[in-house]
């Protein structure tokens, strides 16, 4: 959601093709074939357009419903029982220590 980019086959953002669909607005062309979460690509402090809140604190998807695959596929560390080296990248990112298997136990 603030690290990555997030990209996706168009048909994701089709709702003649895919139910729900990502919504209007909160994509981007990335080409013909693709589609990018709006905001995701930016450089130096990439944040998607559907992450709202404060990162750490209360951020939440806003399409949850309609998130595209990468987004449903992205799992935090241990959550599956496996640890995720994106998942800590990506919390380093933003200030916060990795996860550990407890944390999910408590």
């Amino acid at each position: 959601c603030a690290s990555f980019r997030v990209q996706f086959y168009w048909r994701e953002a089709n709702a003649e093709d895919h139910l729900p669909a990502v919504p209007e607005g909160f994509f981007e062309d990335l080409t013909p074939e693709l589609r990018g979460m709006r905001g995701t690509s930016d450089k130096h402090r990439p944040k998607c357009s559907g992450l709202k809140g404060r990162i750490g604190k209360d951020a939440h998807c806003s399409i949850y419903r309609a998130r595209p695959t990468p987004c449903r596929e992205f799992q935090a560390s241990y959550a599956n029982g496996r640890h995720d080296e994106r998942c800590d990248l990506a919390r380093q990112n933003h200030g916060l220590a990795p996860l550990k298997r407890e944390d999910w136990s408590q």
